[in-house]
C-alpha cells in the first residue's frame, strides 16, 4: 500500500450540500477500493492562480490515504466523469511526503486547539 494525497479543484456555483454529498461518493468510492486511514481537508473557497472555465475561484479539498495503486486509476476515473470538477491532482507521497504531510496535519490540530483555547480566554475575561 502506498500513500496518496488527492486534490480536487470544485466549481464555486456548487452549494455547500452538493459538495458535501460530491466528497461522500469520493470517500465511499476510496473505502470500497480498499483505502485505509483517509483524511479530510477542506480548504473552502479560494482564488484560482488563473482563470479555468470562465472562474476565479474554486472549491479545494484534499484526501490524505494509503491505497494500492489500481484504487488512484478508479478515483481518477470518477474525478473525469464529474463536470463540476475544474481540476485535480493525485500524488504518490515519498518518504520525505509522508513526514511533510503528518507535520503538517499536527500543526492544523494545533492551530485548532489553540484558537478554541484563545477563544474560551477571551469568553472568560469578558464575563
Amino acid at each position: 500500500m502506498n500513500r496518496y494525497e488527492s486534490t480536487i479543484i470544485f466549481t464555486p456555483v456548487l452549494s455547500d450540500e452538493d459538495v458535501k454529498t460530491k466528497l461522500k461518493s469520493f470517500r465511499d468510492l476510496l473505502e470500497s477500493n480498499g483505502a485505509q486511514n483517509i483524511v479530510d481537508e477542506h480548504w473552502g473557497l479560494k482564488k484560482l492562480a488563473y482563470t479555468i472555465e470562465k472562474k476565479n475561484t474554486g472549491v479545494y479539498h484534499l484526501f490524505d490515504f494509503m491505497a494500492p495503486a489500481e484504487t488512484i486509476a478508479k478515483l481518477e476515473v470518477q474525478y473525469k466523469r464529474d463536470e463540476s470538477i475544474l481540476r485535480f491532482m493525485s500524488i504518490k507521497l515519498d518518504k520525505y511526503g509522508v513526514e511533510y504531510a503528518d507535520k503538517r496535519r499536527q500543526n492544523l490540530g494545533k492551530k485548532k486547539s489553540n484558537k478554541s483555547e484563545n477563544l474560551n480566554k477571551e469568553e472568560a475575561t469578558n464575563e
